[in-house]
């Protein structure tokens, strides 16, 4: 299956980085930047850049306006090689992201874009059938293209983040879901959520824990661990989206849970040295 291909359907933005040597504390008051720049973003983007970055065929769904934000997204993926169908949107997706160097990280939405129409979900439904594997990350768009997805009869993957095992917008996407990511930050129990996932008809459960690397759950409810790689960190964005598609990309190759585990780890510590998502972008945004 190592020419399997896999469909992304979520968000591309255009990203402000601030680092600072603390998060702000809520209340009036200056401080002095360590750096910023600014960059590709978006949880989809970045599973797609690691996908390509790894020798795996992917088309990423993503919507961008024709704003200066749009144009200069559009330009980067395409620079760095990666296939995109874009929708169209009144206005591109945008962050400000508030940073620390240990990696804690404040994300402000400046703009976000709605779900399409269904003028094109044929075109969709036929790149989906194309491919072996639907990633759908959050956002109102792969929301409203989950039924089409699943329709299809193809192993749908989700990725909820910092899901705190009670908001209601991950739902949909837990519910469809063949293999689920998350991060441990606002779950008291991980593995339990993971139990829960598979208990709840997932293959895969899978939740990533920084600096303590990540813990899956597999379909029989075994359990398995990796470390982290050491790396110097010089961002951590895009590095859960790494470490999804490096998992993604062993899996589909055949390889066992704790290898593909192992892949995920590997692919994380090459976006922790970059500051973008992907090293792929280093010669196209400097």
């Amino acid at each position: 299956m190592s020419d399997a291909s896999v469909f992304i359907a979520g968000p591309a933005s255009w990203n402000q980085i601030v680092v600072l040597d603390r998060l702000p504390d809520p209340v009036p008051h200056m401080q002095f930047a360590q750096a910023s720049w600014e960059t590709v973003g978006g949880t989809s983007a970045g599973k797609a850049l690691s996908l390509r970055g790894l020798g795996r065929a992917a088309l990423l769904h993503a919507a961008a306006g024709e704003d200066d934000a749009g144009g200069r997204v559009r330009a980067a993926l395409d620079a760095a090689g990666v296939p995109v169908r874009w929708a169209d949107s009144a206005e591109t997706e945008r962050h400000l992201n508030l940073m620390t160097g240990q990696g804690a990280r404040v994300s402000l939405y400046l703009s976000s874009p709605a779900a399409q129409s269904d003028g094109e979900d044929s075109a969709i439904a036929a790149a989906m059938n194309a491919s072996a594997v639907i990633v759908l990350d959050l956002a109102a768009e792969p929301l409203r293209l989950l039924p089409l997805a699943q329709a299809t009869g193809r192993p749908i993957w989700v990725d909820v983040h910092d899901y705190d095992g009670t908001a209601e917008f991950h739902r949909p996407f837990l519910a469809a879901a063949d293999v689920i990511f998350c991060n441990a930050d606002r779950l008291d129990d991980p593995l339990a959520f993971l139990h829960g996932c598979i208990d709840a008809g997932a293959s895969l459960a899978v939740c990533t824990l920084g600096a303590d690397g990540a813990v899956a759950v597999d379909a029989h409810g075994g359990e398995h661990r990796v470390a982290a790689v050491p790396v110097e960190v010089v961002d951590t964005n895009g590095a859960g989206d790494a470490f999804f598609a490096g998992v993604l990309d062993a899996r589909l190759s055949g390889e066992p849970v704790t290898a593909a585990l192992e892949a995920g780890a590997r692919a994380a510590s090459v976006v922790l040295r970059s500051r973008h998502l992907h090293p792929l972008l280093d010669p196209v945004l400097g």
